[in-house]
């Protein structure tokens, strides 16, 4: 096999040194770049072999087009989702692969660090006693045993949230189009309708990916149907929430806090540092304003186990691809990785 080129973009430090220490292994030539992949920098492409890509990083029909005359046969998403990719542009244009899970447990447990944080004000007393202010009103939260959480999708990562969650000693209520019924009679959880999830939770947690069903899941109309001063939290996909909905609720007091790892139009501010700017979008500006929101920066996944099995999933699907090996981790069009009865026999076209 000749030596492979790879044009990672969107690189940050962390990235690489997951990616160097994991290619030691593979022996690939990887050319970091600290910029989005856009039209202004897919050039940076050109001469090699595949194009490594991050969530904020959007590939368009044009994107498509250009990687295609280089030409550039593989886009390898180093992230579980791809709603930033124009799967009919690539479908029989280009291959992608993608990392369909890295850490379940990091993205549970930063979920459960987000309720405990909102439930009993940690990240307002941090500040308040570096000012030496010890006093406590205005943190009064709620024991969480005997309450009801709400999981909206138990997949990998819903899975290990209930368990988390259970161990709290939680009444648990799930939604999902497929449900696990072994796991349900497992952990004495119950499935129910999202009307039903609405109505009986304390606590909603959104852990299920971005489809046309999804989109705005959270909207007035669901919000009015749950408890007043739900706490709801986002780990998921930014565009799960209607983020206007959420702040109208927020100020009427139907929801009594919001923990959000993400964001509807985050691509435009995570992951970069805007410490010496005005922030332009209002509605974030306005979700920061409220003392029972706490937004972090789409940072669930980060942990070094998390980031070490994105390093090995991607590189590996490379290594695949050049290889002549089945695919196992490809979208796209129409079909959606191993589900797809052509990928039993190898690639995908």
């Amino acid at each position: 096999m000749k030596n492979i080129k790879i044009a990672l973009f969107d690189a940050k430090e962390y990235d690489r040194e997951s990616f160097e220490n994991t290619n030691r292994q593979f022996g690939f030539q990887i050319d970091y770049f600290a910029s989005h992949f856009t039209e202004n920098t897919a050039v940076l492409a050109d001469g090699h072999d595949a194009v490594c890509l991050f969530v904020n990083d959007y590939l368009s029909a044009d994107l498509v087009a250009k990687l295609k005359s280089y030409p550039v046969p593989l886009v390898a998403l180093r992230s579980a989702g791809y709603n930033n990719v124009d799967l009919k542009a690539t479908y029989r244009n280009i291959h992608v692969v993608r990392v369909p899970a890295y850490s379940p447990h990091a993205i549970a447990e930063h979920t459960v660090g987000l309720i405990l944080s909102l439930n009993r004000k940690i990240h307002r007393a941090y500040y308040r006693t570096r000012d030496n202010n010890f006093t406590i009103s205005g943190f009064k939260g709620f024991d969480m045993y005997e309450k009801t959480a709400g999981v909206i999708g138990t997949g990998k990562i819903g899975k290990v949230l209930i368990r988390i969650l259970k161990g709290f000693g939680m009444h648990i209520v799930a939604y999902d189009p497929f449900p696990d019924k072994a796991f349900a009679e497992e952990t004495q959880m119950s499935y129910v309708d999202l009307p039903t999830l609405y109505e009986h939770s304390d606590i909603i947690s959104l852990n299920c990916p971005l489809t046309k069903e999804t989109y705005h899941m959270i909207d007035t109309d669901s919000i009015s149907r749950m408890k007043t001063a739900v706490m709801i939290i986002n780990t998921g996909r930014g565009h799960l929430i209607d983020t206007q909905a959420l702040i109208d609720g927020l100020k009427a007091g139907r929801i009594g806090s919001a923990g959000l790892d993400v964001y509807e139009e985050e691509s435009k501010y995570f992951f970069e540092d805007f410490s010496n700017q005005v922030i332009g979008d209002d509605v974030l500006a306005r979700l920061l304003s409220f003392n029972n929101v706490l937004i972090t920066s789409h940072q669930g996944f980060f942990t070094e186990e998390a980031l070490r099995t994105i390093a090995q999933t991607t590189l590996q699907n490379i290594d695949d691809f050049f290889a002549g090996r089945p695919l196992i981790n490809e979208i796209c069009y129409n079909c959606d990785g191993p589900e797809c009865v052509r990928l039993k026999n190898g690639r995908c076209f």
